[in-house]
């Protein structure tokens, strides 16, 4: 159980280093003149993800779950994987990235790193989706997993919607035309 509670505080500390690079992105894109939408679901949002961090190891504890060698395995793979794509596409984004909805005007999207697939619109979400799944199952913690992709189905479902309409209303990028 030692192990598993390092490996919950090492994702617990990934957060505060995501939000370290929020925190300096948002004053990038606030000195671009940008807009913040969506603010009414951010702190369900970081209520939720706070709850999973804590929920994993107090499941593990408090109902004797045991260690699944090969779901642990599995599982701590999938757990990698979403941290290598959140992490590719907060370096995609650069400075626009943000755990707000923040956009500055004039900017054209990113196609490029993980945004190329257009059909994928938002790939941080699908690291999201498989951290929330991947994390609590490495201990078999699938009351925690259930419980976070059902409350994070519909989180998205909100910031997804909120994240478009805001890319949506966005000033198109201006174009000169070379003199």
């Amino acid at each position: 159980m030692i192990w598993y509670g390092l490996l919950v505080a090492a994702v617990a500390g990934e957060r505060v280093a995501e939000l370290v690079v929020a925190r300096r992105n948002e004053r990038w894109s606030t000195a671009r003149g940008a807009t913040v939408t969506g603010e009414g679901h951010y702190p369900a949002m970081v209520a939720l993800h706070t709850g999973l961090l804590i929920a994993c190891p107090v499941e593990v504890w408090l109902a004797d779950r045991p260690v699944v060698p090969a779901l642990a395995w599995s599982m701590s793979a999938v757990l990698a994987g979403a941290q290598a794509l959140r992490w590719w596409c907060i370096h995609t984004l650069g400075p626009r990235w943000n755990t707000r909805v923040i956009v500055v005007p004039g900017l054209p999207l990113v196609t490029d790193g993980p945004y190329r697939w257009r059909r994928l619109r938002h790939p941080n979400y699908v690291a999201v989706i498989a951290e929330g799944a991947a994390l609590p199952l490495i201990h078999t913690a699938w009351v925690t997993a259930a419980v976070f992709t059902v409350l994070n189905a519909a989180l998205l479902t909100v910031r997804i919607r909120c994240e478009n309409r805001a890319l949506a209303a966005a000033p198109a990028p201006t174009t000169t035309a070379p003199a």
